[in-house]
């Protein structure tokens, strides 16, 4: 069953907020990335590249957790838990419009070194279940 999203939780998903994004390791354990992130909708949408170990987890285990904490509100937080699935179509616009929402310029612009990146991914994560003081 998919979860809705708070009023106050979409506000704060669409400022620049960082999130913690978790994944789970081939041997079990926890790996845990700090990200930019969008919302559409209900969903989250966060950039990776093909073979970074989160998309490697993802694509071997869709569970998936992430937290959101804003740096000047930090006893407001949330857990979204849920499910991810992963697409290179829109990969690189998706990289654009964050890097525009977080840094104010185009990706290339503020990360000259990614023209050596691989293949741009697009994970997409659907809410099943959200806790948390928000």
């Amino acid at each position: 069953m998919t979860a809705t999203l708070s009023d106050q939780l979409k506000e704060l998903l669409d400022s620049p907020v960082f999130v913690m994004v978790g994944t789970v390791q081939p041997d079990g354990s926890p790996q845990l990335s700090p990200v930019w992130v969008k919302r559409d909708g209900n969903d989250l949408l966060i950039s990776t590249t093909v073979g970074r170990r989160k998309e490697l987890n993802l694509r071997r285990d869709p569970r998936v957790s992430v937290v959101l904490q804003p740096f000047d509100a930090p006893y407001t937080y949330a857990e979204i838990r849920g499910e991810a699935s992963l697409t290179t179509e829109g990969g690189q616009e998706l990289i654009d419009e964050l890097s525009l929402k977080y840094t104010g310029k185009r990706y290339a612009e503020f990360n000259p070194t990614s023209v050596d990146d691989d293949q741009r991914v697009v994970v997409r994560i659907t809410p099943r279940k959200v806790v948390g003081r928000v």
